[in-house]
């Protein structure tokens, strides 16, 4: 079924008709909607803006929206940076104000393909109902580390195929899993890399006698974005189904093949992010234990959540959890979800350097794997901050982070950094002394008065 918001919307003024009560509710509901249109200017840097009733959609606006069958990853490309996220803004908080979006839509286990990256390198495939078995018959599969990534977006679009692709290589620079040297790239890429990934990918395997050469950690990849054909199943997207379901496959492989908890880490990019988070949630339910590690990469808003019910990525679903958001007012969510969330130049449409919202949000990935290469795990420098203008006026609070591969499981609250427009993207140099540096610090700027009373709170 296709949605048409106008048409949702007006079908829903219909079905009220007969309740008198209900239409004076809808009614006021569309008067106040009206009075908080958008403003005119710029969005803020600061958190404390990120869900505002002035982003709100304008009735007269709601005739003007597209057909979900008429957005695009293709489409958003297409558009500025502020156009795509303007879009995705109307679209989200019209569907939080009338439930157009129902979470309806769950690709069947066996549509939803992954591969395991081999010793050489070479790509082990399954889909997530044989996940479990193909593990089974890797050798010494889960001795160290293992990573699962679950990718949110298809790759069949330029973006998301690049980004993917160099957190895999990071990877298998980091687990030992390429051949040396490395022939992924065609020689149009390997001339665009920058000089700090020719160095790191040089030293991609240790080729002396006194260190061997044999794999440090193990990468799943499962590419639930490839099951995302369209705009209208991105959206509809049954994130606690689907979590469910990849939290009872770590369940089965911790069982199964005897992976411990304590070395998953669970990283997921867009509405993955929150069905890592679902998934982490249906482990501890079944298992009474709590994965290592959730990290999400630039997680999405969530256009279709069930009634009553609260859903998507959280602390707590693991026994640490940390975000990167590059496009909080794009395609990605501004909401605190983790122990520790970070905003590369702020709380934003995009990041330097990214000329639309589909680019923005592969930027959480991109600079994750820079950090995954060896040598780069203190490449972004963070100090907590309540908006980026408070981090430039070195009046931020807390303890220095680096956000990435690196980041300390004991850091809690919203951290702020800068970061290059082109790769390398992080300032590798030391965070800029901060005034206001304090040995434990809450997860957002306080008045001078609240601060007082509530210092011995933690986060």
């Amino acid at each position: 079924m296709q949605y048409n918001l106008v048409r949702c919307l007006k079908q829903s003024n219909l079905e009220v008709k007969m309740n008198p009560l209900r239409s004076l509710c809808l009614l006021a509901c569309l008067v106040a909607v009206a009075m908080a249109g958008p403003q005119s200017g710029g969005r803020s840097n600061s958190l404390d803006s990120v869900q505002q009733p002035s982003n709100w959609v304008s009735p007269r606006e709601i005739e003007d929206l597209p057909a979900l069958n008429q957005v695009t990853l293709k489409k958003l490309q297409e558009m500025s940076l502020e156009e795509g996220a303007t879009l995705l803004d109307k679209l989200y908080h019209l569907s939080q104000f009338n439930r157009v979006f129902k979470p309806d839509y769950t690709p069947e286990p066996s549509q939803i393909k992954g591969y395991i990256v081999g010793e050489r390198g070479q790509k082990i495939e399954f889909n997530l109902n044989s996940l479990v078995e193909t593990v089974k018959r890797q050798q010494k599969f889960g001795d160290d580390e293992v990573t699962i990534f679950i990718q949110g977006l298809p790759q069949s679009n330029s973006q998301v195929h690049k980004a993917t692709r160099k957190l895999v290589n990071a990877y298998q620079q980091r687990y030992n899993l390429q051949p040396y040297p490395t022939t992924d790239s065609s020689s149009e890429e390997q001339h665009q890399k920058s000089s700090s990934e020719e160095q790191q990918q040089s030293h991609g395997r240790k080729q002396n006698g006194e260190q061997d050469d044999t794999k440090t950690g193990d990468l799943i990849v499962i590419q639930l974005g490839d099951a995302i054909e369209n705009f209208e199943q991105y959206a509809t997207l049954n994130i606690e189904r689907l979590g469910e379901i990849v939290g009872n496959r770590l369940v089965e492989l911790t069982n199964a093949v005897n992976v411990p908890q304590e070395i998953i880490h669970l990283i997921g990019s867009g509405p993955a992010a929150h069905v890592a988070g679902v998934a982490g949630r249906q482990f501890t339910r079944q298992t009474g234990h709590k994965l290592r590690r959730i990290t999400a990469l630039d997680a999405s808003k969530i256009y279709g959540k069930p009634e009553q019910k609260l859903t998507g990525l959280a602390r707590g679903d693991a026994d640490f959890v940390d975000a990167i958001h590059t496009s909080a007012y794009g395609m990605g969510t501004g909401e605190r979800l983790a122990n520790v969330d970070f905003y590369p130049n702020g709380p934003s449409t995009g990041v330097p350097g990214a000329d639309n919202v589909v680019e923005a949000a592969m930027r959480a990935t991109r600079y994750f794997a820079e950090s995954v290469r060896p040598g780069n795990e203190r490449n972004f420098p963070a100090v907590a901050a309540s908006s980026y203008q408070e981090y430039k006026q070195n009046k931020g609070y807390g303890k220095r982070a680096y956000m990435g591969i690196a980041t300390d499981f004991d850091l809690q609250g919203d951290y702020m950094l800068q970061v290059n427009s082109k790769s390398p993207f992080g300032r590798s140099t030391p965070a800029q002394t901060q005034s206001g540096y304090h040995q434990v610090h809450q997860p957002w700027r306080q008045s001078s008065a609240s601060a007082a009373s509530q210092a011995n709170r933690h986060h």
